[in-house]
């Protein structure tokens, strides 16, 4: 049996939520957008085999393009 460690904040523990389908269970898992720009406005993201571009804008929303 294995034991997951509990989320440290409320938003962790919201996006870790497990849901069990078809006797399986499955985790979604949240980052923050920081984590992810590092300081940047732009990050290239891979994603079977085809290249993604996770933008800011000025207004602080995220743009994702293919």
């Amino acid at each position: 049996m294995q034991t997951i460690a509990q989320p440290a904040t409320p938003l962790a523990a919201a996006s870790k939520s497990a849901s069990v389908s078809q006797g399986h269970a499955t985790h979604s898992a949240a980052l923050e957008s920081s984590e992810l720009l590092q300081g940047a406005k732009a990050v290239s993201i891979v994603h079977n085999g085809a290249i993604y571009r996770l933008q800011t804008t000025k207004l602080g929303k995220l743009i994702l393009t293919k």
